[in-house]
């Protein structure tokens, strides 16, 4: 049977030869072949002049030549929507945004944190700002965590007082230091809360009133500029602060706002100072006598007001001796100043 149907089909196509019409023998021809490769391949692959050539030979043809096509009807349409959608997309355009970060200022951030242990994210985001590079804080912040560096050592959350924003514009305030033998100093202090300038009054064994009275006269002889346009004066109800102390400040025009009790929150700014010379200096040492004391204080002191930044002051130190550059250096090349016995640092761009 197969033999004869062998010899008609041979018969068959030798009379379309001759009859001119080859054409419609190779179209059966090429659709056995579609068949036996669609049979070896599970989903072919196509590119895009197939599916162009495809898409527009559908679109011309009915749909009941259409039957048997390596591609669906919804095929055909997602290729359509492609294509529409290629033709109205806009091409990408250069994104603009913040410039990158050199490898040489990652390395000045990473190298300002290992250094100085105490220093946070936006400690050194200020330190960067004197040096001329400005960067936002959490760009900072994203750098020392990408380098396994905690941002923020050492904090705990400061609850600010609203009391302070009458007009009180100097606060005073005294802490403790315990030397290695046990012996208890204080250190009074005041400062400025317009400018956050400290301006260092004395050490004594025994804080007694009198003590504090001859501090205040001090003061006036020696700071009585930085205090001219000072009108009130912020303090706790310790018994040190006698009569005779407030009378020196009514003296040259002041009025005494007495903070309540136990509530140091009403002297943030004294407080948060003396958090500060903790933290970054007493805390880090140990003190032996006086005379270290008050030299390690002093020195603190003068970089506070002269060097260290703040945040509410954009950045800069209470008292400036320099001024930041305008446009970063060409070269990220830092000179480091260490003061406080090795355990505070200051940087300055190299000439």
């Amino acid at each position: 049977m197969s033999r004869l149907l062998y010899r008609f089909l041979a018969q068959l196509a030798r009379l379309a030869v001759r009859s001119g019409h080859w054409k419609d023998l190779q179209i059966i021809v090429l659709r056995q072949e579609n068949a036996v490769l669609r049979r070896q391949v599970g989903r072919p692959s196509l590119t895009d002049d197939d599916r162009t050539l495809l898409g527009v030979i559908a679109a011309a043809l009915p749909k009941a030549l259409r039957q048997g096509w390596i591609v669906t009807p919804e095929t055909l349409l997602r290729w359509h929507r492609k294509r529409i959608t290629r033709h109205w997309t806009q091409p990408p355009t250069r994104r603009v945004g913040r410039p990158p970060i050199t490898a040489e200022l990652r390395q000045l951030i990473v190298r300002l944190a290992t250094e100085n242990p105490t220093w946070g994210h936006r400690r050194i985001q200020g330190e960067l700002a004197r040096l001329g590079h400005k960067i936002a804080h959490s760009t900072v912040w994203q750098i020392l965590t990408d380098n396994g560096i905690d941002p923020s050592p050492h904090r705990s959350v400061v609850t600010w007082s609203e009391f302070l924003r009458s007009q009180a514009a100097v606060a005073c305030d005294l802490f403790t230091v315990d030397t290695a033998f046990l012996r208890r100093y204080y250190v009074l202090f005041f400062i400025r809360i317009q400018t956050r300038e400290v301006i260092f009054a004395g050490i004594t064994a025994n804080p007694t009133g009198e003590w504090t009275t001859q501090a205040a006269r001090g003061l006036f002889i020696s700071h009585a500029d930085q205090l001219e346009d000072a009108r009130a004066l912020v303090r706790d109800r310790g018994s040190q602060f006698a009569d005779t102390f407030d009378e020196i400040f009514r003296t040259e025009g002041f009025k005494i706002l007495k903070t309540p009790v136990r509530v140091p929150v009403a002297n943030t700014f004294a407080e948060r100072s003396i958090g500060s010379i903790r933290r970054e200096l007493l805390d880090r040492t140990i003190i032996w006598n006086r005379k270290q004391l008050d030299g390690l204080v002093r020195d603190y002191i003068d970089h506070h007001n002269t060097h260290r930044p703040h945040q509410s002051l954009k950045q800069r130190p209470p008292t400036p001796t320099d001024t930041p550059p305008k446009t970063p250096p060409a070269t990220v090349t830092v000179l480091r100043t260490s003061r406080c016995d090795g355990l505070i640092h200051e940087y300055e761009n190299a000439a």
